[in-house]
């Protein structure tokens, strides 16, 4: 019987959780198609009705990833309206926290080395889901003088880019990098320094 609960007709969702169960455990690239369909219950020839290798099942942990992420970013976002700086915010904290809540989703979407183009659905649940932060970096863009505004894509790409470096350096128990604050007060001070440089919050806030 699988860890997850298997019940007949649900072997792909069975499969999929095996897998994040395995990506948490020992990373994407650590275990096998085989030890997947022993950790769902059912015999490897069962895994290939619906995957047809391990990159396959990782691509669908990574899509139901996205799904979910996009879901907790469209909240944070919807959160901090009116206010584009309270919704941009937001949706910073919203990625900490989903690492956190998701582990394995997270390691499957970023750290997995799985395109974002290797199906059309994974493409559309990834665009969707990084299109909001892009939507509340162009909301808070617009008050900042045009001949110093950066396009939204670049903005979004930065509190990304910084959202990220958190997880991976202090919210994810990597060896080594214990910092002496939560991570999230770092994420939220990083982001303050980065809007205070763009004239978005006055120095003295």
């Amino acid at each position: 019987m699988a860890k997850g609960g298997y019940h007949h007709g649900n072997l792909r969702q069975a499969l999929v959780e095996a897998c994040l169960r395995l990506i948490a455990e020992k990373g994407p690239t650590g275990f096998t198609l085989s030890e997947a369909a022993r950790e769902a219950g059912v015999t490897p020839a069962a895994v290939y009705r619906h995957f047809e290798g391990r990159e396959d099942l990782i691509a669908e942990a990574a899509r139901q990833g996205y799904e979910i992420f996009g879901d907790l970013m469209d909240h944070a976002y919807d959160k901090g309206q009116p206010s584009a700086l309270a919704a941009f915010e937001a949706t910073g904290r919203a990625y900490l926290a989903f690492a956190r809540r998701f582990p394995g989703h997270y390691v499957a979407m970023f750290e997995s080395g799985i395109s974002i183009q290797r199906t059309p659905e994974l493409n559309t649940a990834a665009k969707r889901a990084m299109g909001v932060l892009e939507k509340a970096a162009a909301d808070l863009s617009e008050h900042i003088p045009a001949d110093k505004r950066p396009p939204p894509q670049m903005f979004s790409a930065h509190i990304w880019a910084l959202s990220h470096g958190v997880v991976e350096l202090f919210a994810r128990g990597s060896p080594g990098t214990k910092s002496p604050f939560p991570p999230e007060d770092l994420l939220e001070s990083g982001i303050g320094v980065y809007l205070r440089g763009l004239g978005l919050i006055p120095p003295d806030t």
